[in-house]
């Protein structure tokens, strides 16, 4: 369980904190979201899929067909791939809101990068330079979302999300994965012109296209899943380049925040 409080000086004046080292934070998501800005580089690497959220949808990394799993992080805690969903680089932090509607930065009291080592939260004159930057990250993150959301309510509204059929295997048999959609191809272009105008001037064809494209990585997420059950078998880490199996330290070049 997380503990999220909002980061004050009374509280926190003296309290420092340590960058992650490890996307352990990231391993249990099935599903991460996606701003449309992240969407051009997200597609080229990771299925983009679209989920609900707050009555309508947003897209989404889709990082497993098990809930509970996500393949793209190693059992040694390494991101694997060379893009990182931006929800993910500000931890232990998250942008929170006052009942005015001001942003507020919080963390997670429980992610054990916060206390007595590390850089400071608080300078004399307020929060930290690098403090500002994190606040700064997230707060332009939820503008993106917010925007993100408009547009594929635009897509929504001309019926082009649609569920994604995927399935899994299981013990139990093959079973349908709930609660991921896709673009219809076949709606997107069969669109009026009226509606084609409407999709694309809100954004929406750039945000359609890169859904589709990124189907494409279902099959290096299966490849993916074979490494996290290999290696929970044999009970070792991945990449393991000595002995001939698969190597994937080209990829690891995410492991601080950027922002």
């Amino acid at each position: 369980m997380s503990d999220i409080r909002a980061i004050t000086r009374t509280e926190h004046g003296n309290v420092k904190w340590t960058r992650y080292e490890s996307y352990e934070h990231a391993a249990k998501d099935a599903v991460a979201p996606l701003t449309a800005q992240e969407l051009p580089k997200a597609s080229k690497v990771m299925p983009v899929c679209f989920i609900k959220s707050d009555g309508g949808y947003i897209p989404a990394a889709l990082q497993s067909l098990i809930a509970g799993l996500n393949l793209f992080v190693a059992p040694n805690g390494r991101w694997m791939l060379p893009y990182t969903p931006a929800c993910y680089r500000a931890y232990p932090f998250v942008l929170g809101r006052t009942e005015s509607g001001e942003s507020l930065l919080c963390a997670d009291m429980d992610s054990g990068l916060l206390g007595e080592e590390g850089e400071p939260l608080f300078e004399e004159d307020g929060p930290s330079e690098a403090v500002k930057g994190v606040l700064g990250f997230l707060q332009a993150v939820q503008q993106n979302s917010e925007q993100t959301k408009i547009v594929c309510n635009i897509l929504a509204e001309n019926d082009l999300i649609q569920p994604w059929p995927l399935t899994v295997k299981t013990d139990e048999g093959e079973q349908q994965v709930e609660g991921i959609y896709r673009i219809d191809e076949a709606a997107l272009n069969t669109l009026t012109a009226e509606s084609l105008a409407e999709v694309r001037d809100a954004g929406g064809l750039a945000i359609a296209y890169c859904q589709l494209l990124s189907m494409q990585n279902l099959g290096a997420m299966q490849a993916f899943a074979k490494l996290h059950s290999d290696a929970q078998a044999q009970m070792s880490a991945i990449p393991q380049s000595d002995d001939g199996e698969l190597d994937l330290e080209f990829l690891n070049d995410s492991g601080t925040i950027k922002f």
